[in-house]
């Protein structure tokens, strides 16, 4: 399908882009229209990122949304049902690492912030995976690893999250990302190795972009 998005000039005119999305690749190419003219007339233009649907959730962790989440992992997120920020993170992440800003509109942006983070810890540790159920094993492992909360040392958007007021909703939070990690591994899987062949090359291409110029790994990692 094809889904025409309005891009800002700054000279004050519009400029429409058509984006190209699959199943199997998001983002394929971008055919911008009204390209000569924009040129032309010496103006510049940037595609606006995509935001979460679910910003105006009222339940929060720190400064992040409490989402409900289509999943059989247990944890704090309720019971939810599809499309849900799982699948805005996968939907949009293609387009979305390329942007080294990125303006939160809510809490639900700060969760897609940091799940378009970790999908590209996902898709480093799926380069070494020639089949799908190697790449299932190393998503159980990287989900339940030990990782840094909003406040801590290591966790890279300190600055944009609100740490944990106390130990308890700490450990709630923590129990939240491990949650949504493991459903982020499960679902990416599905679309990585969609056609049994080892990992997509559509998906594998983007391991070295990083969102906001950040990374959830160590330094070296």
């Amino acid at each position: 399908p094809y889904e025409a998005r309005r891009c800002k000039l700054t000279s004050g005119t519009d400029c429409t882009l058509s984006v190209i999305y699959g199943e199997s690749r998001s983002v394929i190419c971008v055919w911008a229209f009204k390209l000569f003219s924009c040129r032309s007339s010496g103006a510049k233009f940037t595609m606006p990122a995509y935001h979460s649907a679910f910003n105006d959730c009222e339940r929060a962790l720190g400064n992040m949304a409490l989402l409900p989440v289509n999943t059989n992992f247990k944890g704090p997120a309720p019971k939810g049902e599809s499309p849900d920020i799982v699948d805005e993170t996968l939907q949009y992440f293609k387009a979305n690492v390329f942007f080294k800003n990125y303006e939160i509109k809510g809490p639900a942006d700060r969760v897609l912030m940091y799940l378009t983070l970790y999908v590209t810890e996902c898709l480093k540790k799926m380069q070494k995976c020639k089949t799908k159920n190697d790449a299932t094993k190393e998503m159980n492992v990287l989900g339940l690893a030990s990782f840094a909360l909003p406040g801590e040392s290591g966790f890279p958007l300190s600055s944009l999250y609100k740490k944990p007021d106390n130990r308890a909703e700490a450990d709630q939070m923590r129990n939240y990302l491990i949650q949504l990690r493991q459903e982020v591994g499960l679902r990416l899987v599905e679309k990585v190795y969609s056609d049994g062949a080892g990992p997509s090359k559509w998906w594998m291409c983007f391991t070295k972009r990083k969102f906001m110029e950040k990374s959830l790994a160590a330094p070296g990692q």
